[in-house]
C-alpha cells in the first residue's frame, strides 16, 4: 500500500516535471514602445579594456599591511572615453582608451596610423 502511494506520487511529479517543459515558451525580451525608442535600450556592458592596446586589469596586485598580511587587489585600467576624427572613415569615433593609449595616438600623429599599427578597425567604432 505505502509503496504503491509512493509510486504514485513520483509518476505524478514526473508528469507534472514534463507538462511543464512541453507548454508555450516564455518570451524573455518583452520591451515596450517607449523602451524600444529610447537608447538604454541598447546598453551593452563592456569588458573594462583599452580599445587600442587592449590592457586590462592586473588582478595579481599586493597590499602588504602593517602586520604584514598580503591581501590581493584589482588595480583597474585608468579608461576614458575619448573621440578623434578619423580621416579614412571622414567621421569621428568614440573610444574607449587608456591613458596610455591616448598617449600613444599622440606618438603616432593621429588614430588612424595608431589604429593600423595595432591593427584595429575603427569602422566598428
Amino acid at each position: 500500500m505505502m509503496r504503491s502511494a509512493i509510486t504514485a506520487l513520483l509518476l505524478a511529479l514526473v508528469i507534472a516535471a514534463a507538462s511543464a517543459f512541453t507548454g508555450t515558451p516564455l518570451q524573455i525580451n518583452r520591451v515596450s514602445a517607449a523602451a524600444q525608442s529610447s537608447s538604454r535600450s541598447t546598453l551593452v556592458m563592456r569588458e573594462r579594456k583599452c580599445d587600442l592596446l587592449g590592457k586590462t586589469a592586473n588582478r595579481k596586485a599586493r597590499v602588504v599591511t602593517f602586520s604584514h598580511k598580503r591581501i590581493h587587489k584589482v588595480q583597474q585600467v585608468n579608461l576614458q572615453w575619448k573621440r578623434f576624427y578619423s580621416d579614412d572613415l571622414g567621421r569621428r569615433v568614440r573610444l574607449r582608451l587608456s591613458t596610455k593609449g591616448i598617449k600613444t595616438v599622440n606618438k603616432y600623429g593621429g588614430i588612424d596610423a595608431a589604429a593600423k599599427k595595432f591593427g584595429v578597425d575603427l569602422a566598428k567604432y
